[in-house]
């Protein structure tokens, strides 16, 4: 698959991602919303529940205190006996008035019958009943106005006292399906707390009236302005009864979230693998051109050998026996690479760890290497200054390390101006040795260092062969150096040159073991 293909499809499931979190983000939110009006909606109705009982239980006070005077202003009397019935009776205008009817009470309640010829009577009972009637009204609205006149001036503690308000609060909030615990109190028209319960919030008026969890509902709202109070109600858990209804949305954004996680994760590490595999095969090309190279040169060799002419000549015979010699070594130091990046992969090099004087090792390399520096005109030089050189290192290995560093100066000189490689020891501190290998090369680009120390990479990739290696080197010298329990560093600059700088530890016992 193409890479931009690869792109394409990343950006579109990337966004699709992203739309879908939206999308449930939005509807939580939404949810939420429409659970705090339903909310909103039942406190309303709960609280408008609890001033009607409150005035209601008002109006009952004043109709009990009420109930003894209306029993004494009954308009009239009612008496039966064996002779009749006597009634006496008192009209709305203050007239008073007796009248009897003889007869037997079964006939007295009869006396409608038709026929009976007792109209006139009818006429006098109907009378004395609407007269009854607009007397017991003139009281019944008396004693409103009684209520309205004197209820208002009785103390609002008195009137709403906080057992009936808790007892009706509660009623009506488990009728509207509100389970959930509450705290109140009564103010004043100022929103001043006149009482309250222990868990309301002690807030001053300007923050209760702010307070998006204190709902308030005026009692008894005929008072006079000047007498009005309210009702405030305190939700604590407000918050977690309303997210409980869509908390079972969480673990579905979680997940969402942690697909796009894994998504971009197996996006990143297929163009890694991508990447790898592109390496590999400019491993391979220029594996295969590098074997070409002696595998030819040995072919060639053995033809010439097969010639007896040339078995003739004693300078022709030393001539192909030094290349076979030559080209053969550089057929086993291919293959050694090779299998010391197997090992790398297996992590598990095998090394000989002794311990091993810098100094000399250095300076041993850098007598044989003197010979290939000054065929490209250049010179090395060493500055051996490490006090303590004693490191615990695998030799060989070590060895390997300093002649990569080396080898990749010369590789990569510049053809203009004669190469000067430097190696440093010295000792930063008493229990660290620091190794610096210095040229004057071509540099490495910024975007190029964090990556030259992994495998396949190199700086120039391709099918070049200006400049042979198989971006190996340099992952061995820091799979080498981390075995040695040391830190491998790199400074460049494009058109001056490249340092690498190794901190190893200096040994502490002169013994020397071997490490599997």
């Amino acid at each position: 698959m193409k890479k931009s293909t690869i792109w394409f499809l990343t950006i579109i499931m990337v966004f699709t991602f992203i739309g879908l979190i939206y999308v449930q983000f939005l509807y939580m939110n939404n949810m939420v919303r429409m659970r705090d009006d339903q909310f909103e909606e039942n406190v309303r109705r709960s609280l408008y529940g609890v001033t009607e009982m409150l005035e209601q239980q008002e109006a009952r006070h004043f109709l009990e205190e009420n109930l003894a005077q209306v029993e004494n202003f009954t308009p009239y009397k009612r008496r039966d006996n064996s002779e009749g019935v006597s009634m006496k009776f008192t009209t709305p205008s203050g007239l008073s008035g007796r009248f009897t009817l003889e007869g037997t009470p079964g006939q007295v309640r009869n006396m409608s019958a038709p026929g009976s010829g007792t109209s006139s009577v009818d006429d006098a009972t109907t009378s004395s009943l609407r007269g009854q009637y607009l007397y017991q009204k003139g009281l019944l609205d008396e004693v409103i106005l009684n209520i309205l006149s004197r209820s208002s001036s009785r103390p609002i503690s008195a009137r709403a006292d906080s057992t009936s308000v808790h007892s009706f609060l509660r009623f009506e909030l488990d009728n509207n399906g509100l389970k959930i615990p509450f705290e109140f109190a009564v103010t004043n028209r100022n929103y001043a707390i006149i009482y309250r319960t222990a868990g309301f919030p002690a807030e001053s008026s300007a923050q209760l009236v702010n307070n998006p969890d204190v709902y308030f509902q005026t009692l008894f709202p005929n008072d006079p302005v000047n007498r009005i109070n309210y009702l405030s109600v305190y939700f604590p858990t407000k918050r977690t009864y309303i997210f409980d209804s869509i908390k079972f949305m969480i673990p579905s954004m979680v997940f969402t979230f942690i697909m796009l996680l894994i998504f971009l994760y197996a996006i990143l590490t297929a163009f890694k693998q991508k990447k790898v595999n592109e390496m590999k095969t400019d491993f391979i090309n220029n594996m295969t051109h590098e074997l070409k190279t002696p595998i030819s040169s040995i072919s060639l060799a053995g033809q010439m050998l097969a010639d007896p002419t040339v078995r003739k000549s004693d300078t022709m015979m030393k001539h192909v026996t030094d290349v076979i010699n030559d080209d053969t070594k550089r057929l086993r130091f291919l293959v050694e690479t090779v299998l010391q990046m197997s090992l790398y992969n297996d992590g598990q090099s095998a090394m000989s760890v002794v311990n091993v004087d810098v100094n000399r090792v250095i300076e041993g390399i850098n007598r044989t290497f003197k010979l290939k520096v000054e065929k490209y005109g250049g010179r090395i030089s060493a500055d051996l200054s490490a006090e303590n050189p004693i490191v615990n290192v695998d030799e060989m290995h070590f060895t390997n390390v300093i002649f990569n560093l080396l080898d990749n100066a010369v590789k990569y000189r510049r053809k203009d101006t004669p190469i000067i490689l430097k190696v440093t020891t010295s000792n930063p501190t008493p229990s660290r040795l620091k190794i610096t290998v210095s040229d004057t090369g071509i540099g490495i680009r910024r975007e190029d260092l964090k990556k030259i120390f992994d495998r396949f990479y190199r700086v120039s990739t391709g099918n070049r062969h200006d400049v042979k290696g198989f971006g190996l080197g340099l992952a061995y010298v820091k799979k080498m150096v981390t075995d040695f329990n040391g830190e491998i560093s790199v400074e460049s600059e494009i058109g001056k040159g490249t340092t690498f700088t190794i901190m190893l530890p200096v040994a502490t016992t002169s013994e020397s073991h071997n490490k599997k």
